[in-house]
């Protein structure tokens, strides 16, 4: 059974993704809330809650074959300030990596290393925070590739993040998980531009994962709605006229589409900020009718909490996203226990990582690459 330690837990959905033929060492995270919905689920037996810069090798059971870190995402996403890896946040990438860096002096390095965090790692500070996190794994003797995947091709939410895969040392890897460049289905032109910007030393280092197609994701964003959601309640009459009243002319337009459609339509709206044709910031309502939400994200003030609009020919409603479906929008069974707190299980769950994304990549790159066989093989390459 391949084991793991599980840094910046969460709620621990990287676990759920791996699933229960990986056996968890140690689990971590500073947010004593996040900490509580982790242990309602898995217990707390592994799991130190405790700032990573306070923790040492020490602290850290055994030899792990997979060290997963989904590091903070506020520093380096379009709602940060542009920090990048020297914000107090996303910085924390860097303690994180002294640990492992210890754990290699012990002749401890974790055989894989799973680094998950927004897209805009690709391009922080003209691409030299995703070259510092390259560097520090050439540095530290990993082979290490990156891909883009998006949770729509799994679940109804888009939601693009970005994985780092480091394998430690000089071990075969499995020919078909391996190719001669950039692939568009997981390695879009601003990873492929991000690559080209690594040193010479880190390039050296580098693996074009390849992964296969996934099959076409069959769910909808209306199979996530709950007929009677715990957790929030509908708008007024006067409260759906107000959001209505948020959107401009294409997305009204939507909306009327959605009135002649002869059936129940599901929408998801974000509140944003846009500038008018007088250059004027105005908060705006944006819906989608396509099957698919928006990018689940954690509720810091009213606009970025995601909601949904039920229209039944001329009769429309509205209201926030439960807690529930937006833990199903992450792949989370319904037996996954949420805070009873609406801002404490959004936030649970809309600053985890998909689960199906991760039982993906765990079964089609990081399980062949322990195994050091061909996927669907026997034959060992180790």
């Amino acid at each position: 059974m391949p084991s793991f330690y599980e840094f910046f837990a969460g709620g621990g959905m990287a676990r759920a993704g791996l699933g229960e033929e990986w056996e968890c060492l140690f689990a971590n995270d500073n947010d004593a809330k996040k900490a509580a919905g982790y242990a309602a689920n898995w217990g707390d037996g592994h799991l130190t809650v405790a700032d990573v810069g306070a923790l040492t090798a020490a602290d850290l059971p055994g030899r792990a074959d997979l060290a997963w870190a989904s590091f903070p995402c506020q520093d380096l996403s379009l709602a940060g300030a542009g920090a990048g890896l020297q914000g107090r946040r996303s910085g924390t990438v860097w303690p994180f990596w002294r640990l492992m860096r210890a754990l290699a002096a012990e002749g401890r390095a974790p055989s894989l290393v799973v680094l998950e965090n927004v897209c805009g790692a690709l391009t922080s500070h003209g691409g030299e925070d995703f070259a510092a996190i390259g560097a520090a794994l050439a540095d530290g003797e990993y082979r290490f590739g990156a891909l883009v995947m998006d949770a729509v091709r799994f679940l109804p939410q888009s939601r693009p993040r970005l994985f780092i895969v480091g394998v430690h040392g000089r071990r075969a890897l499995p020919a078909s998980l391996v190719a001669a460049g950039p692939s568009p289905l997981w390695h879009p032109s601003r990873l492929a531009g991000a690559q080209e910007k690594l040193s010479r030393r880190s390039k050296a280092a580098w693996v074009w994962w390849k992964l296969p197609e996934p099959a076409p994701r069959t769910s909808a964003f209306s199979e996530s709605i709950e007929d009677q959601p715990r957790g929030v309640v509908w708008h007024s009459a006067a409260e759906t006229r107000r959001l209505l009243s948020l959107m401009a002319p294409l997305h009204r337009h939507k909306v009327e589409m959605a009135k002649s459609a002869g059936q129940r339509m599901f929408g998801a709206i974000y509140k944003r900020t846009r500038r008018d044709a007088s250059g004027q910031s105005v908060q705006r309502a944006e819906v989608r009718f396509d099957g698919v939400s928006g990018c689940l994200r954690t509720p810091v003030g009213g606009s970025s909490r995601q909601s949904i609009l039920v229209v039944e020919g001329r009769r429309v409603r509205s209201r926030l996203l439960s807690p529930r479906e937006a833990a199903r929008l992450m792949g989370l069974p319904d037996s996954y226990r949420l805070p009873e707190n609406y801002n404490e299980a959004y936030h649970l769950a809309g600053d985890g990582v998909a689960v199906p994304v991760v039982r993906f990549l765990a079964a089609r790159l990081l399980e062949p690459l322990l195994a050091g066989v061909e996927p669907g093989s026997r034959r060992r390459l180790l």
